[in-house]
């Protein structure tokens, strides 16, 4: 039990999990309950995508420069900023549907506001946890743990917004995440953090981008982790956003049906982020991860073709196991072997193939959807997830061969002198 939540052994830390739990529980109500609110509004699949890739998409454009100012500024300071901002966006969507002067282009526009806050807010997340984490062998703990954290309030919160959908209406569930704010802002305040001599910006953000992405280009693990990821996010992770079909559509049921659905993959996204928390170190992730990559392929094609409740809830604690597994392990090893440096800048990177590729899979996701069905949308989504996994492994053991033959050929014995990268 010491082992799982190591850790929390950090006041910063602490305070850092105490107020994000809480804040998850209102970002999770807010998401449930604005899925359900589009299509209640439109029936259209095609902008359910539409709103996805909105409240996703600006994160693709933003993130990386933000990853320059996160390797640049007070990541602190960031994080504050933008939590009162997300804070000020869910207020604002509070009112206008209490009001009943919600419309779509309301709904698109503080989307598309929430992404931008989040293109500036997850690089400096991810990079700010190795501040709050004094030991290096911690991080991946702490990883982790924020994985748990986040999946126990998708367990949590979808499932208290699918009661208050169902009684008072969607417009409670984003005043309770406005109000939820509250809870992480306090907590970055009452941090005491070490001073961070930063480096003064002496090149351009362009160039300071264009030297971070060809480090992580060089790299062939760091590529071929953000590659796979991208991928996953771009045909995968959809399933999220056309949920409500399933829930209405597929399954004949109401908004607690869709809370069923994405806790039940919370449930498995929990589970997951708890194993691994468990890991004392990061041997094995590049094992694990196309392994978790298939299996979230498999959960989606298995769930795409169910018509039963209970047995869709069994594969979407599969699905987001399978997804949780994943994006732990390529997050905990990028962040062990990226240097620190140019942290924020690759952590960057990974937004925008975990977060920044999801809204184009959702545009997509919704247009298929329509064209198709949800159900196949699904079924080629984990397929194609599946062959991907395949090729992550064959492309790492190609790198790793070459890298022997290259050892040997300088009489370097490999397992002993090189990690490779």
């Amino acid at each position: 039990m010491k082992l799982l939540f190591r850790a929390l052994q950090y006041r910063n830390y602490r305070l850092f999990f105490s107020g994000q739990s809480i804040s998850l529980i209102g970002t999770w109500m807010q998401r449930i309950a604005l899925s359900w609110l589009v299509y209640r509004l439109t029936h259209s699949p095609i902008l359910l995508g539409l709103t996805g890739f909105s409240s996703q998409f600006p994160t693709f454009i933003f993130a990386p420069f933000a990853g320059v100012f996160a390797d640049q500024w007070n990541r602190h300071r960031i994080l504050v900023i933008t939590q009162i901002l997300a804070m000020v966006q869910a207020l604002i969507l509070a009112s206008l549907v209490l009001t009943n002067t919600i419309t779509v282009p309301y709904i698109i526009v503080l989307s598309i506001t929430l992404a931008v806050i989040n293109g500036f807010d997850i690089p400096a997340r991810q990079s700010f946890v190795i501040d709050m984490v004094e030991n290096k062998n911690d991080l991946g703990n702490a990883i982790a743990l924020n994985s748990a954290m986040f999946n126990s309030a998708r367990l949590i919160g979808p499932s208290i917004a699918g009661i208050l959908i169902a009684i008072v209406g969607e417009g409670i569930c984003f005043l309770i995440n406005g109000l939820s704010y509250i809870a992480v802002i306090i907590a970055l305040l009452a941090m005491r953090l070490k001073s961070r001599q930063k480096a003064a910006m002496k090149k351009y953000v362009f160039h300071e981008l264009k030297q971070g992405l060809s480090y992580a280009v060089k790299s062939e693990k760091i590529r071929s982790i953000l590659l796979l990821l991208a991928l996953v996010s771009l045909v995968g992770m959809p399933y999220a956003i056309l949920m409500p079909i399933f829930a209405r559509d597929v399954l004949q049921g109401g908004p607690s049906t869709l809370g069923f659905l994405v806790g039940a993959a919370g449930i498995g996204a929990l589970i997951g982020a708890v194993l691994f928390a468990s890991r004392k170190n990061a041997e094995g992730l590049e094992k694990a991860i196309p392994l978790a990559t298939s299996t979230f392929g498999l959960g989606l094609i298995v769930f795409s073709c169910s018509r039963i409740l209970w047995l869709s809830m069994i594969f979407m604690v599969i699905t987001g196991f399978g997804m949780m597994v994943q994006m732990i392990s390529s997050n905990t090893l990028l962040q062990t072997v990226v240097d620190d440096d140019k942290r924020g800048r690759v952590m960057s990177f990974y937004a925008m193939s975990f977060m920044g590729m999801a809204p184009i899979g959702s545009l997509m996701g919704g247009w298929a959807a329509k064209l198709i069905g949800a159900p196949k949308t699904l079924l080629f989504g984990g397929i194609i997830c599946i062959i991907g996994a395949m090729f992550f492994i064959y492309k790492l053991r190609l790198s790793k061969a070459i890298t022997r033959s290259a050892a040997k050929a300088v009489g370097i014995n490999y397992r002993k002198e090189t990690t490779g990268s």
